[in-house]
């Protein structure tokens, strides 16, 4: 009889995220907590299959410039290999939104709000991220394959560099 208590190992093709340096922390804790949670669960377990690179792992440098998201996908040792450009303007509602719900939440916890409300907001949150992730993987087709938990690590990052311009 097979053992159904083990679990086979997540997949972690991106073994390294790299933002850009010389950056502020972002404007709150929350907002620097969501970042680096991101970052961390992002590392945990991932799928990012760049079209016609093989097989990772790869490391993964993620900028906001000039309204551009920009991806450079590089090899284990850091070598570059492919870099993508998506322009951010299908994201710019999304993003917009999302720092508004964002400070909302802030704001209730802050103020000691209601837990109804501020599980409300929470659930916006989420709901945008699931937006931001399904139009990532839109915008990523052909070019990278990325599961749905891995797009919506990634829209967290691109809101939170946005926030730092």
């Amino acid at each position: 009889m097979p053992d159904r208590t083990a679990t086979a190992a997540p997949e972690r093709d991106l073994v390294r995220v790299d933002l850009p340096d010389g950056h502020a922390l972002l404007p709150s804790p929350y907002a620097e907590a969501d970042r680096r949670q991101a970052v961390e669960d992002l590392l945990a377990g991932n799928r990012f299959r760049p079209a016609g690179l093989g097989p990772g792992p790869f490391g993964l440098g993620i900028a906001v410039r000039d309204g551009r998201l920009m991806l450079e996908i590089r090899d284990a040792a850091d070598a570059p290999l492919h870099a993508l450009v998506l322009a951010l303007g299908p994201f710019r509602r999304l993003i917009k939104d999302y720092h508004m719900v964002v400070e909302s939440h802030e704001k209730a916890v802050a103020e000691g709000g209601s837990e109804a409300r501020i599980q409300a907001i929470d659930m916006g949150r989420r709901g945008l991220h699931n937006e931001g992730a399904t139009l990532l993987t839109e915008r990523l087709a052909g070019k990278v394959e990325i599961n749905f938990e891995t797009a919506r690590r990634l829209f967290t990052l691109v809101c939170a560099l946005h926030q730092r311009i």
